[in-house]
């Protein structure tokens, strides 16, 4: 048997009329008699609007093995990937002279530490962590990152006391004056990934692809040629690859059937995103991950929901908006409503870190080789604390070992955390916002 160090190239597409496609990784992209190389580092940022009830969120005993409470239940399953960050502080939230609007430092606050300028039109606040890591991670990728939410952005102007929406509707900051808008429709972020062009035109991918024909239909001769060539292994990971991409593209087309149906306005439902929060949610963490499997892009950013988030939750039985019910003055069944909606967005995390295990990457998922910072800007919403914040890292245990629950001094920077995170996926920096120094025992 001749064995030679050919393989098939990492960058390649599967093309046809209108349409690209990348690979995930697969066995032939690695040459013969040489180790597998190893799967990049990606991060992403998920962002938990309004705070949380603090004492059902941390945990009651620092180290290792600690119990899980009520909000913070579903991600149990995950133990072994993560680390709950106690005494982290945004203190650049806080007013400092400016009056009310802490919602709107919320968002602009927690992945910059910058305190924001308190204008409609004139803003400015800081680089963030997901940006600062985008311009280098980037440089290998087709798209530098992805800013995704959940919820519409609210109008222009000022969304929170003479602040400008900018500042709740993104965590995202290209530069101090340059926020990035989050996409809240799955369908222009599938033609992102797979239209050929920049175009996110609906009827110019319409005309590419002639009257919603699936994607694969185009590149099924690059499949079938590609196929030929595979072993059996990677055969069925091609398979898997396909049959994800088909099952979302069904699931976009049938939501804006229903959008189309329905004829409901754009600013409450845009074009393409499902009913209910839980399946657009679904359905854009599975259009994230094959982001990331195929190596286009790795850096995401996703909001669960906008800064001061009012938006309801029914499926947890509670009618009530999010942030009213965040004002709770204590009262013992306001805080438990709270308390439920916060483990729902909980629950809707740990279907990310679901996605993620189960994925496959290389020899391993793509949880593996990731580093995910869940939070939010707030502590205690009813105070609008910036201070001990709800904070978990989630990582691949080569990065970071998990089943741990540190407390720091209080108000030690979450920008040190990002320093940490920085120095892991290799991109330099010394100091970012407000930071001090990195965290110690991380």
């Amino acid at each position: 048997m001749i064995i030679t160090k050919k393989a098939l190239d990492r960058r390649t597409f599967m093309r046809g009329v209108g349409a690209v496609m990348a690979l995930p990784v697969l066995d032939a992209m690695t040459p013969a008699l040489t180790a597998a190389a190893s799967s990049p580092i990606r991060m992403a940022f998920v962002y938990h609007p309004v705070g949380m009830i603090m004492d059902r969120w941390t945990p009651g005993a620092e180290g290792a093995n600690f119990a899980y409470n009520q909000i913070m239940k579903p991600l149990e399953p995950f133990r072994e990937n993560m680390t709950v960050l106690t005494g982290l502080s945004q203190v650049q939230g806080r007013a400092l002279g400016d009056g009310p609007g802490d919602h709107a430092r919320e968002g602009a606050t927690w992945l910059t530490g910058v305190h924001p300028k308190r204008s409609e039109t004139n803003i400015g606040c800081g680089v963030s962590a997901d940006q600062l890591a985008a311009k280098e991670l980037g440089k290998q990728t087709q798209f530098a990152s992805l800013e995704i939410a959940l919820e519409a952005p609210g109008l222009a102007g000022a969304c929170d006391q003479n602040y400008s929406c900018a500042y709740t509707n993104t965590v995202s900051w290209k530069t101090p004056t340059l926020p990035l808008p989050m996409e809240v429709n799955p369908r222009v972020i599938f033609d992102r990934l797979f239209g050929e062009g920049d175009s996110s035109d609906p009827t110019v991918r319409q005309a590419g692809l002639k009257k919603q024909r699936s994607i694969l239909d185009y590149v099924a001769g690059s499949i079938d040629r590609l196929q030929t060539d595979l072993g059996p292994r990677d055969r069925h990971k091609l398979t898997e690859y396909l049959e994800a991409i088909r099952d979302i593209e069904r699931r976009i087309q049938k939501a804006e059937q229903q959008t189309a149906e329905l004829k409901l306005p754009e600013l409450v439902r845009p074009s393409g995103a499902p009913d209910t929060f839980e399946e657009h949610a679904r359905l854009m963490i599975d259009l994230q991950a094959i982001a990331y499997q195929t190596d286009m892009t790795r850096v995401i950013t996703l909001m669960l929901g906008r800064a001061g988030s009012n938006r309801p939750y029914p499926a947890t039985g509670i009618p009530d908006g999010h942030h009213s019910l965040s004002h709770h003055r204590n009262d013992p069944e306001t805080m438990a409503k709270v308390a439920k909606i916060d483990t729902h967005l909980a629950k809707t995390f740990a279907y990310y870190l679901e996605k993620m295990k189960t994925t496959s990457d290389g020899n391993g998922s793509l949880l593996d080789s990731m580093m995910i910072c869940y939070g939010s800007s707030l502590g205690d919403a009813n105070l609008h604390t910036h201070h001990d914040l709800p904070i978990a890292l989630f990582a691949g245990t080569r990065l970071f070992p998990g089943n741990r629950h540190l407390r720091y001094a209080s108000e030690t920077p979450l920008n040190n955390l990002f320093l940490n995170i920085f120095d892991k996926a290799g991109v330099p920096c010394q100091g970012f916002g407000d930071s001090t120094g990195r965290l110690a025992y991380l």
